[in-house]
């Protein structure tokens, strides 16, 4: 006589462990990665009181003036210093394509306040209806 063997029941369960791993590898992976997202020229910024931006969609084209009075521009992942006639070429072209991109600029805090607003009027010029101003928040 053969003896029949007991079937198994089927587990229905999903075994969630390696998913909790690859989870906080990730998680790690963009706590790390977060901070190097934010492009500009190192610059002294100003403080002040003042609300953060609303976060968006949209990446921010950002032009940075240092305390020599030159302009930066971020190129894929690249700073590299341009003309104000440049800058106001590029943001032209941005701007054309992806109306709703915003325009930051990362002034130093020594930069003459004139230079400040000949860019903020030349980049009104080509088409940004709007110019945000960073500034490192007050303590």
């Amino acid at each position: 006589m053969k003896r029949r063997k007991p079937k198994r029941k089927l587990v229905a369960e999903i075994n969630v462990v390696p998913y909790i791993d690859v989870t906080l590898v990730l998680m790690v992976i963009f706590m790390i990665t977060a901070p190097l997202l934010m492009q500009g020229v190192k610059v002294e910024l100003p403080t002040a009181n003042s609300a953060p931006m609303d976060s968006k969609d949209q990446e921010p084209f950002i032009v940075s003036i240092k305390a020599d009075g030159t302009y930066w521009i971020d190129v894929k992942g690249n700073n590299e210093i341009q003309s104000l006639g440049r800058v106001k070429e590029r943001v032209t072209k941005i701007l054309s394509q992806q109306p709703q991109t915003p325009i930051l600029v990362w002034g130093d805090a020594s930069v003459d306040y004139g230079t400040v607003v000949i860019l903020m009027s030349e980049l009104q010029l080509a088409g940004a209806i709007s110019v945000g101003l960073v500034t490192e928040p007050a303590q």
